[in-house]
């Protein structure tokens, strides 16, 4: 008798939501490494190749494949919904604003039609966004990162979420650490995804507003009389290529002097300079311009954790012939 209550109501909320532990399960527990394996043996072994090919034609698509991710995942889902044109009645997610300076799109169509040729209708959009970013990252001197796939494409764009959901450049820190921790990415995650502008470069429009008509006060005077002279007015042509390079000392190698130059006051954007000056942020960017190794660690924890955001498996989605469209058939 004394037994026969033992399965206190936590038991029984257990049992309640038990379909929906397993639901959760299954969403995320489908992607797994070499998913591709048996449809499809050489998915990544030709997405790296055509990566590499690429980047030494065109170096800058090795930031773009990074920059790719970031915009797909950090919407609602790592499913290639970035990718839509706008056709058949959707909205490209790419004419909103924030997809601003984002290109090398067409290069997506030469990774796919590759995997084409030798596997048809096997290989996702999304992964080719997923892997390319991975072998981008190493091909900009980061880490090596082993990344799961088996996700599927959307069939719709989220062209209105888009403007809501991406950080913008002068973003207060606190909405920005908000919108990553809601994909699952902490403090210390965000803090390095962020030394992702460590490469590239930044258009003068993003720019102008620390510099006219009053200098930033958070941004070094030398720093700020080079960006002037980068972006001599403060109404830049958003037809023009006026940009400054993210980093001037290592600008195509993905390394910690973004957070270096944080604590030098020469951080480009807004939303850099705040990272060292905002005392949740600030202990992370310290120890990461210390500290390489770490900030590649940390960096390649964050990019795995993006990537696995809420993304579509099983039947829920499809496989795009073409990246650019939702198969019609």
């Amino acid at each position: 008798m004394a037994n026969k209550h033992r399965f206190g109501p936590i038991f029984f909320i257990f049992l309640s939501l038990l379909p929906l532990l397993l639901q959760f399960s299954s969403a995320t527990g489908d992607l797994q490494l070499d998913y591709y394996n048996d449809s499809c043996p050489r998915a990544e072994e030709i997405i790296k190749e055509q990566v590499n090919n690429l980047y030494h034609k065109h170096g800058n698509t090795a930031v773009s494949w990074i920059r790719n991710l970031f915009h797909d995942c950090i919407v609602k889902s790592c499913d290639a919904s970035l990718l839509l044109e706008t056709k058949y009645g959707i909205l490209s997610e790419q004419s909103s604003e924030k997809s601003f300076g984002m290109r090398n799109f067409k290069y997506i169509v030469t990774i796919k039609e590759a995997l084409e040729s030798e596997c048809p209708l096997a290989v996702s959009c999304a992964d080719i966004v997923a892997l390319s970013a991975r072998d981008g990252v190493a091909l900009l001197g980061g880490p090596q990162i082993a990344m799961k796939t088996g996700r599927k494409d959307s069939k719709e764009s989220y062209a209105a979420e888009v403007e809501e959901l991406i950080p913008n450049h002068n973003d207060t820190m606190s909405s920005v650490l908000s919108r990553f921790q809601s994909v699952g990415i902490d403090t210390e995650g965000t803090v390095a995804l962020l030394g992702a502008h460590s490469v590239g470069r930044t258009h003068c429009t993003n720019l102008v507003d620390r510099l006219y008509p009053t200098v930033d006060p958070s941004l070094d005077p030398g720093h700020a009389e080079y960006l002037k002279r980068r972006c001599p007015s403060p109404y830049p042509d958003m037809e023009a290529v006026e940009y400054s390079r993210n980093d001037l000392k290592t600008p195509m190698v993905l390394d910690n002097m973004y957070h270096k130059n944080l604590l030098s006051h020469k951080g480009l954007l807004s939303v850099d300079q705040q990272l060292a000056s905002d005392p949740a942020t600030l202990p992370f960017v310290e120890k990461m311009a210390s500290d390489n190794g770490y900030f590649l660690e940390q960096f390649s924890r964050a990019m795995v954790v993006l990537s696995e955001n809420n993304p579509i498996t099983g039947d829920e989605g499809e496989i795009r012939r073409d990246c650019r469209y939702v198969n019609r058939d």
